[in-house]
């Protein structure tokens, strides 16, 4: 009686786990089906329509994430002519109440100021995700981090950051930075 409950326990597991996915013989790659259900799909109407068409984003190339995450680290470590490498030659930005559009020299003025408040930045990476347009014009890396930081006079500070970075010739061009100041947790 065991060894008919084992077996059919084996079975009924080896069904179980039958779950209908494709795999491509050649590649092993299970996600081609899904791939291509969301390609053919048609995108319904939305509750809110964009002033331009979707752009059927794709994954882009993940050397554009290398690029916008070695600008962060040369920022964390302070040494902002290394970070400058990561950015175009005139560059949008959005911080928390600040937006400007500043040429690179404005732009490496203003992040060395910003830096000179902190004495220490420490950053821990959650996840990043590199995407290109379907018609290969427009590209971003969005990286999902926590930062420590301690100003100058011991303060210290924790934030849920979200860069948003546009990248064009391999360069930044855009930087939109959301942040979620982290604290004790309150009681709902």
């Amino acid at each position: 009686m065991k060894k008919l409950l084992f077996i059919s326990s084996i079975a009924l597991l080896a069904i179980s786990c039958n779950n209908n996915d494709t795999k491509d013989a050649k590649t092993g790659d299970t996600t081609k089906m899904a791939d291509t259900k969301m390609a053919d799909a048609k995108i319904p109407e939305m509750p809110f329509p964009l002033s331009h068409p979707y752009a059927n984003w794709q994954t882009g190339d993940p050397q554009h994430a290398v690029t916008v995450m070695k600008g962060l680290k040369a920022f964390e470590t302070g040494d902002i002519n290394a970070c400058m490498e990561a950015f175009g030659d005139s560059v949008r930005i959005g911080f928390d109440y600040y937006q400007a559009k500043l040429s690179k020299d404005s732009l490496k003025a203003t992040l060395k100021m910003q830096r000179a408040m902190y004495g220490s930045i420490k950053v821990k990476m959650d996840d990043w995700e590199s995407v290109i347009s379907a018609d290969k014009k427009i590209e971003w890396v969005t990286l999902w981090y926590k930062e420590y930081n301690t100003d100058k006079k011991g303060n210290v500070d924790s934030l849920d950051v979200i860069d948003d970075a546009k990248i064009k010739n391999g360069k930044i061009v855009v930087l939109d930075e959301k942040i979620q100041h982290l604290g004790p947790a309150k009681k709902m």
